[in-house]
């Protein structure tokens, strides 16, 4: 599998990441390790945790299997902190939950660190400047190579990312968000201040959420995500019709490249400019090997240009090119 440089860092990692939200929820131990072997056989490097997933199950099942079957030193493992199961206060971004979240994520994983340790959502009652000393103590004291945020807005990332530059302070290599044919939204702000800043975007649900792989086209399947008591909210804002129309789209542009339509949402954002590496989870090892086969595909150009504009979000003042507005 290619490889890419991860923002403006020395840090290379698979085009294709491995995502784990479902491990230790709807992914069990053994299909757990299945993924993990297949994604390292394929040349996948990129894995991709947190400290929530699963209630830290997640980062267990990913610290079990290696050494027995993939090689610690050929992973570039990822995870996050600063969620919190808090309806009152869905983050922490304080000092000390960060630092103390970091040791214990490492010792389910069962290393002495990770390559790429992320905020995993901004903090509006902690100051944003105690909230990245963690990252900078965690990079010193190496418990983390790198260090990264998830989820933050436009002028969120725009204030950490110019923050980190200053002084003895670590940059930021990437940041997590969102992204796919069904939620451009990143391409407004975020996008932007991420090339400026030399950040590597790393798309998490590529494939809207399942459901670009055209699998709701007929009704939702008893044993997708769709019709999953937890997961039905998480999908369910994609099942409208303007996302129909880009499915139907992009089903179009699959047959007609006789390939699949997972494979075509995919490759339109892995090859997006300022994207390094699309985040992609499954159930399942077969559902991951099909995901990672996308590798041999480049969408010709007609192809881009006419999904682009099947799935192009609406950019009013004061965003790009204000003066032809």
């Amino acid at each position: 599998m290619e490889q890419r440089h991860l923002g403006r860092t020395g840090l290379r990692v698979s085009r294709i990441g491995l995502g784990t939200l479902t491990w230790g929820r709807d992914t069990d131990e053994h299909d757990a390790a299945e993924q993990l072997k297949s994604f390292w056989d394929a040349g996948g490097t990129l894995v991709d945790t947190a400290d929530v997933y699963g209630g830290g199950e997640a980062e267990y099942l990913l610290g079990r299997p290696m050494e027995r079957l993939v090689p610690r030193q050929d992973l570039v493992l990822s995870t996050k902190a600063g969620s919190v199961p808090d309806p009152d206060r869905r983050t922490d971004g304080s000092r000390g939950h960060l630092l103390a979240a970091l040791d214990a994520s490492l010792a389910r994983l069962g290393t002495d660190h990770v390559d790429l340790w992320q905020l995993h959502a901004f903090d509006p009652y902690t100051p944003l400047e105690e909230s990245l000393q963690a990252l900078d103590i965690a990079v010193r004291s190496g418990r983390a190579r790198y260090a990264g945020v998830a989820n933050f807005c436009g002028w969120q990332l725009a204030k950490a990312g110019t923050w980190q530059l200053g002084g003895d302070r670590t940059r930021l290599a990437g940041a997590q968000l969102e992204y796919s044919l069904l939620q451009r939204g990143v391409e407004r702000e975020v996008l932007p201040a991420a090339q400026d800043l030399g950040i590597g975007l790393l798309p998490s649900s590529p494939l809207g959420r399942g459901v670009l792989t055209g699998k709701y086209r007929g009704g939702t399947p008893s044993d997708s995500r769709g019709a999953s008591e937890t997961m039905a909210p998480f999908v369910e804002p994609y099942l409208d019709d303007a996302a129909s129309r880009i499915v139907d789209a992009v089903t179009t542009a699959a047959d007609g490249l006789a390939t699949t339509p997972l494979h075509v949402a995919l490759a339109w954002v892995r090859d997006r400019p300022g994207v390094t590496a699309p985040i992609v989870g499954a159930r399942t090892a077969r559902q991951l090997t099909a995901a990672l086969s996308v590798e041999t595909l480049s969408l010709p150009d007609e192809i881009c240009r006419a999904l682009d504009d099947v799935s192009a979000p609406v950019h009013r003042y004061p965003d790009h090119d204000w003066s032809t507005l």
